[in-house]
């Protein structure tokens, strides 16, 4: 027996002969002595048997492993959680939500030092999946990249697409007497047709489209859908890809620079995505160790017009944007247009450039419009400041026209109260929605309000009502929406100062949300004010609250000495 020892990670755990126990229990699983003496690779996905969004994955990685033993590698498969955004939302379920982001890179990156993986190669799917696995490896920094397990197909009902946006839309129209139960019934049943994470330019779809421009997808890899013909080769080719990175030494770290990120920012932009991707890109910068605030999203926002024509502003699913061309015709626009960092590298070895001129457009489609006519000349978001967010919050743009609201306050301290009011008929035009204590720790987890903001476009008050939130949103979300409001009311942030009627302004122009209120009457209010009961006292939820950051660093979590 060979007492050489690679200098692979993996040899600290499977070669030599003091490791020949754990060999041993490897070898009752199927795995032999050649297998052990290759590269690991471990093949994480987080498949799920409550959302189509991750229904996939188990065949995927049968895929990526074939890819893996083709290129000389080993692939070790293992399991993540997930929670359904789409199936939580409205519920306290939702709150797990943004939780489980830091839970599933949290699971990665012990799986990954436990086992001394050599690479990675993470599928992901619902919307905390994709964050959490980029996150994960530049924790771990070992080579590796993630790979989308794709969109869902749109449902069809009476000629258009739908997507489960158009669920919950149908559920405001119901209860505005707009819509009958056999039409709800309609929507709900045609829907979602198969696997797949939700249609639209929504959260899952957006960090699908910023991974690859951020550089940790393979470019052409994340717009193929979960069912299309093509998913089964890209799964395959990315693990051969992961056995290269090894061999290579290629770690994302190396990838994941501040010109990749704001290629990553660029894209959520210029697709009219999900403001999750705020969150999530802010927390992956902070885990390669690289400068992004919430500052630099306005301006890069500012700088990128809206080109693609997505949901849920715009008309066509995210199907139809790999039908037209894929993102490499969204690059090649961008490149067009002198914004694109053009040297910025992908994991497939290519450079942003190179990515963007090999695009091939499909003629005459309309998802992706040319450089000089684009959907909106202003891309994605204003980030806004102001006496109710000293720290920032987020206006989402994309989708409408409107730049200004005024109006009075409509307050409720959660997310359901706002709801049933909605419901009720309790809100009218002009109105502004304050929803509170659903921050980071407020709420706990920052629950999204797709109930809510469905309802207020499905009773047709979306162009006459403003929400704003210390929450987050869907990426189905629509309308004049501002969410991330920090310092948070359970805080004691400012919106815990306001009151039914007080007059709130909103001005995208001038980046500004303000209450009408003197100084000395918001700290009068705050003194007098009383922070609310902690909802849970132990478990993950009160562990997430102990180290969760502000909204405006994207709700990361820090060990209290890094605090």
């Amino acid at each position: 027996m060979s007492t050489e020892v690679p200098s692979r990670p993996s040899a600290a755990m499977l070669h030599g002969p003091s490791r020949a126990p754990a060999r041993a229990m490897l070898r009752a699983i199927g795995f032999s002595r050649e297998d052990l003496e290759r590269p690991i690779v471990g093949v994480g996905h987080g498949w799920i048997e409550t959302m189509p969004c991750n229904w996939n994955h188990r065949a995927l990685a049968e895929q990526v492993k074939a890819g893996v033993r083709a290129a000389g590698g080993t692939p070790m498969e293992f399991n993540t959680i997930a929670v359904s955004d789409g199936v939580t939302m409205g519920t306290e379920g939702m709150k797990a939500s943004l939780v489980s982001r830091e839970v599933i890179a949290d699971s990665i990156e012990l799986v990954t030092r436990a086992h001394s993986f050599d690479g990675l190669v993470l599928i992901c799917g619902c919307d905390k999946t994709i964050p959490a696995a980029a996150m994960a490896l530049c924790r771990v920094d070992v080579p590796g990249l993630v790979l989308y397990g794709g969109t869902i197909a749109p449902g069809h009902l009476a000629g258009r697409d739908l997507t489960v946006q158009d669920v919950f839309e149908a559920v405001g129209s119901f209860y505005a007497g707009r819509l009958d139960a056999a039409g709800l019934r309609a929507v709900e049943e045609s829907a979602c047709p198969g696997a797949g994470a939700c249609g639209g330019q929504f959260t899952a779809n957006t960090m699908a489209c910023a991974l690859e421009f951020l550089g940790l997808s393979p470019a052409g890899s994340n717009a193929v859908p979960a069912i299309h013909d093509q998913k089964g080769a890209v799964a395959e080719a990315a693990g051969a890809l992961a056995v290269r990175l090894i061999e290579g030494n290629v770690t994302p770290r190396s990838i994941v620079s501040r010109d990749a990120l704001e290629n990553a920012v660029m894209s959520f932009s210029a697709t009219g995505g999900s403001t999750n991707a705020v969150l999530h890109l802010l927390a992956i910068a902070a885990e390669a160790d690289v400068s992004l605030t919430l500052d630099d999203f306005d301006e890069i926002c500012a700088r990128t017009p809206v080109i693609a024509d997505l949901r849920p502003g715009g008309r066509f699913v995210a199907g139809d944007l790999f039908a037209a061309g894929g993102l490499a015709v969204l690059a090649q626009r961008l490149l067009e247009l002198g914004l694109l960092n053009a040297d910025a590298r992908n994991v497939d070895g290519r450079r942003a450039a190179e990515i963007a001129a090999a695009a091939v457009e499909t003629a005459g489609q309309e998802v992706i419009r040319p450089a000089a006519h684009p959907v909106s000349a202003r891309g994605g978001i204003a980030v806004l400041r102001g006496n109710l967010a000293p720290e920032g919050c987020v206006l989402k743009l994309a989708g409408h026209e409107r730049t200004q609201h005024r109006g009075p306050a409509r307050v409720f301290d959660t997310e359901e109260a706002a709801f049933d009011a909605v419901r009720a008929g309790a809100v009218g035009a002009g109105d502004v929605v304050v929803i509170r204590y659903e921050g980071p720790v407020g709420g706990p987890g920052m629950r999204e309000m797709l109930g809510v903001t469905g309802a207020i476009v499905g009773a047709g008050l979306g162009d006459s009502v403003a929400l704003i939130t210390d929450g987050r949103f869907s990426g189905a979300t629509h309308g004049f929406m501002v969410a991330h409001i920090a310092p948070e009311a359970a805080l004691g942030g400012p919106l815990a100062a306001v009151r039914d009627g007080d007059v709130i302004t909103i001005d995208a122009a001038a980046r500004r949300i303000h209450v009408e209120l003197d100084a000395s009457e918001v700290s009068d209010r705050l003194a007098r004010w009383t922070p609310p009961a902690a909802r849970y006292r132990s478990g993950a939820f009160a562990k997430y609250v102990a180290m969760v950051q502000s909204a405006s660093r994207g709700a990361i979590t820090l060990a209290p000495s890094r605090v």
